[in-house]
């Protein structure tokens, strides 16, 4: 029986587990991949917008080459801390639900049951993208998540939307050699957020036609060779090898319900949970990290979430301490 299990290796779930740790609260934590495994599936050449200071976790300094960090640099981060605190991780075990049995909860992985009298859950949104509900989305030449420049050199690329990620995507493509680069855009506009270095670069490219965009447009259908595309004025194709549906990603809501977390549908989505302890209406059921944001995903990250380990831990002690009076 533990008093704690944590689902999800990310930095969140990292985080809770070294507050465990320290705190003597006896937890294990459940991974379906890797460690830190959406961080693992960033593109291999990201660079974090965050600085390695506003990265840092556990006590342990960040250091980095330059003021904002990679991705290589954050895996060897994240590797670095469970090496130091010896931290209780299960990868590769995918968690199937949660039963309830009194105060306990009953964990079902794949590759076994665990019991606690607490769960965390903290399973970020990077691997559910916002898909575009159109015909041919399923085709091979569709993909939600970007990983390098290099299959795309000398193709016509399409990619779907104006906030950093797609932003970033756009001009590497275009620097390192894509035979055309076009951007679908919803607004009117390049998302007014974007990073400060990165939205004068994009605009001034769309500006001088070097990248192509279409504003306050949609992406209708895709087929093996064309892209149908709509505004209010117009309905047309433009030939088109691959698109990058750069649109973000959304909390597993399915999963979330499976782990017992109750949604508030009427708010974003945004799971019920006390903003002081993060426990859920759900008794023993906690949230942390992105997902505490429900659709809003833009606006929780590590940096402002780096506390969710210690009021998390505090509270699960406040409870084992009345319980033992």
């Amino acid at each position: 029986m533990y008093d704690l299990i944590i689902i999800g290796a990310g930095p969140t779930g990292i985080n809770i587990a070294v507050e465990a740790q320290k705190a003597g609260v006896k937890y294990i934590v459940i991974e379906k991949g890797v460690l830190a495994n959406s961080i693992y599936n960033f593109p291999a050449n990201m660079t974090f917008f965050s600085t390695s200071k506003n990265l840092e976790i556990a006590d342990i300094p960040f250091i980095s080459h330059s003021d904002k960090p990679t991705r290589r640099e954050a895996l060897e981060y994240y590797r670095r801390i469970v090496e130091s605190y010896e931290l209780n991780i299960h990868y590769y075990e995918e968690v199937k639900g949660i039963t309830q049995d009194g105060a306990t909860y009953e964990v079902k992985s794949s590759k076994g049951n665990y019991k606690a009298k607490n769960i965390a859950v903290t399973t970020g949104f990077y691997d559910t993208p916002r898909l575009l509900g159109v015909p041919g989305e399923q085709l091979p030449k569709v993909k939600h998540y970007y990983d390098e420049v290099h299959p795309y050199v000398g193709q016509k690329v399409l990619i779907i939307g104006a906030a950093n990620s797609a932003c970033d995507v756009a001009l590497e493509c275009w620097q390192k050699g894509a035979a055309e680069v076009t951007m679908v855009i919803r607004s009117h506009e390049i998302y007014p957020k974007v990073k400060y270095w990165i939205k004068p670069n994009i605009e001034n490219r769309i500006k001088e036609g070097a990248i192509k965009a279409h504003f306050e447009t949609e992406v209708i259908s895709i087929t093996e060779n064309q892209v149908t595309l709509k505004n209010a004025r117009k309905e047309w194709t433009i030939e088109n090898d691959f698109v990058l549906a750069m649109t973000g990603y959304m909390p597993d809501y399915q999963l979330l319900r499976r782990l017992m977390v109750p949604i508030n549908d009427s708010d974003d989505s945004k799971p019920y949970f006390n903003p002081e302890t993060l426990e859920t209406t759900q008794r023993g059921i906690y949230v942390a990290g992105v997902i505490n944001a429900g659709m809003h995903t833009s606006k929780l990250f590590i940096e402002n979430t780096r506390d969710h380990g210690k009021r998390i831990i505090d509270h699960i002690r406040s409870k084992k301490e009345k319980a033992a009076k």
